[in-house]
């Protein structure tokens, strides 16, 4: 066991009683990561050109938060906020960063993720889709970080491409020779999803911790044949996206061809809606429903590469920005979770939560003292519907691509900065979250001392990361 821990205060009755409960009472836990759905990709909140109504239906058997962020604006840091419960001014992965030929800078060996503590205390732990904080056998492999059992993409690059020639499983390289060439043998994603139903199967006695970051929506629009059907034609005028389809990049981060990319999108996240399904399904015919939390959300933002088109399905919503901003659109998720006889279902809150409050929620649920040192506030107390439910004092967002980015949200009020390095006098800017969630106001010049003070907070928040890429050159101020 290399982490420390303090005993953290249980905020109420129920939370006590969990937390003197036996491993075998503990919940599963069922996490679904969708990859850079936004806002308003679910039917659930706004969407009307496909429907989803599995992850809809976590929400009405549960609960649908309305003010969650994710970890960053991108992959990696938003996993690495995630798993270590550190927003990304203290989190060690701070931005997508590739270590050739297959794999992204690896988390240290010192952190202390969700599923070593899981792990340590009896869990069984199992990830499956896309992890991209580690390249194969380094220290931030998912087999050293916490997971018993790892299926699916090492390597975000390679996780652009659903007809992969291999992925990865506990370790070991999985070879998938029916798509050698350019064949299409096998759709990842369809056989990543028989995996994890394998591992909740093979696990419904123990309590089990099972991950599931999933690669779609992004970014090769590609999906198969009896999904594309169902939508071919029918979200007119069509998007043609011209790709790679030879030479070095072609599987190998190239995003292919796709001559009707409103089709493929709206396809794929009816696949993804299916497994979701499938997931809860599951979950029900092995009787364990009502002992697992589900929790569904996104990495981030909704993404325009490799064809997608989010103005046409408005998937960012109400809100401005995509992936790789730091305005709302970029950061802003849809979060559902669904804890049947424990969550009352049908409920919404406005609570403002963030991916680094997962990791102490977790804990509290499952009966576990809570890190020293880290940034997130559990919302045990929200999901149950019963004790006092702490608030953040702030959050903060960097982004370390685009000449920087950071952002600060205090109550309602947001400050956001943009080309921190490539401008000593860049710009505050500063939104009225309560009357202004699109952000089209920047209210900066009428509110000096309030810009003043949440500048100080950015300034603080910024611990300088153990890798050189993730640090702002110019002062924060």
């Amino acid at each position: 066991m290399k982490r420390p821990f303090s005993t953290s205060l249980i905020a109420s009755l129920v939370l006590a009683f969990i937390a003197s409960a036996s491993a075998s009472e503990r919940p599963n836990i069922v996490y679904i990561l969708a990859d850079d759905l936004g806002w308003g990709d679910l039917s659930l909140y706004g969407q009307t050109h496909f429907e989803t109504p599995n992850i809809d239906r976590i929400a009405k058997e549960g609960i649908q938060f309305m003010q969650h962020y994710s970890g960053s604006t991108v992959c990696a840091p938003s996993r690495s906020c995630l798993m270590t419960g550190l927003h990304t001014g203290h989190t060690p992965i701070r931005g997508n960063f590739e270590v050739r030929p297959e794999g992204q800078m690896a988390l240290p060996a010192e952190s202390v993720t969700i599923a070593e503590i899981l792990q340590d205390e009896g869990y069984v732990t199992g990830a499956f889709g896309k992890w991209g904080l580690g390249f194969p056998g380094s220290e931030g492999d998912p087999i050293n970080q916490g997971f018993d059992v790892f299926f699916g993409y090492n390597c975000q690059r390679i996780a652009h491409n659903y007809y992969p020639y291999h992925l990865w499983s506990s370790g070991k390289r999985y070879p998938l020779t029916a798509n050698e060439g350019t064949h299409e043998g096998v759709y990842a994603p369809e056989l990543i999803q028989e995996k994890t139903l394998e591992f909740i199967e093979e696990n419904q006695d123990k309590p089990f911790f099972c991950f599931v970051p999933h690669v779609i929506p992004h970014a090769e629009l590609f999906a198969p044949e009896r999904y594309m059907a169902r939508f071919r034609g029918k979200l007119l005028p069509e998007k043609h996206y011209e790709g790679t389809d030879e030479g070095e990049n072609y599987r190998n981060g190239g995003y292919g061809t796709q001559p009707e990319s409103h089709a493929a999108f709206a396809a794929m996240i009816t696949m993804l809606d299916d497994h979701v399904g499938q997931i809860l399904d599951k979950l029900s015919n092995l009787g364990i429903e009502k002992n697992t939390l589900v929790i569904f959300t996104s990495d981030n933002g909704a993404h325009m590469e490799g064809g997608a088109d989010p103005d046409y399905f408005d998937s960012n919503g109400p809100f401005r920005g995509h992936k790789r901003d730091l305005y709302e659109g970029g950061i802003r998720v849809p979060m559902l979770a669904r804890w049947m006889g424990k969550i009352e279902a049908g409920t919404k809150t406005r609570h403002v939560s963030a991916f680094w409050d997962v990791l102490p929620t977790v804990c509290d649920l499952a009966g576990i003292d809570v890190p020293k040192g880290i940034d997130g506030v559990s919302f045990a107390p929200t999901l149950l519907g019963t004790g006092e439910q702490k608030k953040h004092s702030h959050l903060y967002w960097a982004f370390h691509e685009r000449g920087g980015r950071v952002a600060v949200r205090k109550g309602d009020w947001k400050l956001v900065k943009y080309n921190v390095d490539k401008d000593i006098d860049a710009a505050w800017e500063l939104y009225d979250l309560s009357i202004d969630i699109g952000e089209s106001r920047n209210v900066a010049a009428q509110h000096p001392e309030l810009v003043k003070d949440l500048a100080k907070i950015a300034e603080k928040s910024e611990v300088p990361s153990p890798v050189e890429k993730f640090r702002f050159q110019n002062p924060i101020n």
